[in-house]
């Protein structure tokens, strides 16, 4: 059987990776100084385009390896969307998929290939940055992402490393949503969701104040009822 062979295609694809953790308390994004032109400098997403005979996620991992040093075991990406505008690349024709990770305190990045730098920035500073590419709109969509997951979803306690208190977990939607929460109801409403946290019988003990007890992720994925944002955070 002859097969027809379909003439080059002048699309590119690329992976663009929106990390974010919580350092000291802050919500923070990975990104890199570009070591190559376009953009050279500027601050960018880490990622890069996809190789022959590569799979998405597969040059997803690799990206994040090469510009970082992060590796898989560190972090779970979650495909989100693509972006598509035709004029978004001045190289030509790039379509981009853009990948979403949350992990708990990750290590400091070690740049590398055609990263210049990479580093932790918190999120407020890089939204006011001036991004390469169409970056700055991925990570506000990434990031309303991840705040709406909070929602509906257990990925809060992603950014917890096990066992940690209702406290950190409090801390981790302080960060990510940027509101304060009244710790009595997200106690309640923490401890009243089946399957969200799972206490491990064990307490941290304080320098100063009460013993505060410790939990691990529990099995459930999805918050029903959700807890939802609000201004005054009213149960």
């Amino acid at each position: 059987m002859t097969v027809t062979r379909l003439p080059r295609p002048y699309i590119r694809v690329t992976a663009d990776l929106v990390i974010l953790t919580v350092r000291s308390g802050e919500l923070h994004i990975l990104l890199i100084d570009r070591g190559n032109p376009p953009y050279l400098g500027r601050p960018a997403l880490p990622g890069g385009f996809v190789r022959d005979g590569e799979t998405l996620e597969g040059a997803a991992y690799r990206e994040l390896a090469e510009e970082t040093g992060l590796l898989a075991c560190d972090v779970t990406l979650e495909q989100l969307r693509a972006y598509s505008e035709p004029g978004r690349d001045p190289r030509g024709r790039v379509i981009t998929i853009a990948y979403l990770a949350l992990g708990p305190d990750l290590p400091l990045p070690i740049a590398g290939t055609d990263a210049a730098a990479a580093r932790w920035v918190p999120v407020e500073q890089a939204l006011a940055t001036e991004l390469a590419f169409d970056h700055a709109e991925i990570l506000r969509d990434c990031l309303e992402s991840a705040r709406a997951r909070l929602e509906h979803t257990t990925a809060g306690a992603a950014f917890c490393r096990e066992p940690f208190t209702v406290a950190d977990l409090r801390h981790v939607y302080e960060a990510v949503w940027g509101q304060r929460l009244d710790p009595s109801n997200f106690r309640r409403k923490v401890t009243n969701t089946a399957g969200f946290i799972v206490p491990t019988g064990e307490r941290r003990f304080p320098d100063v104040g009460r013993p505060a007890a410790l939990y691990t992720r529990g099995p459930a994925t999805l918050l029903i009822p959700p807890l939802l944002r609000t201004a005054t955070d009213e149960p």
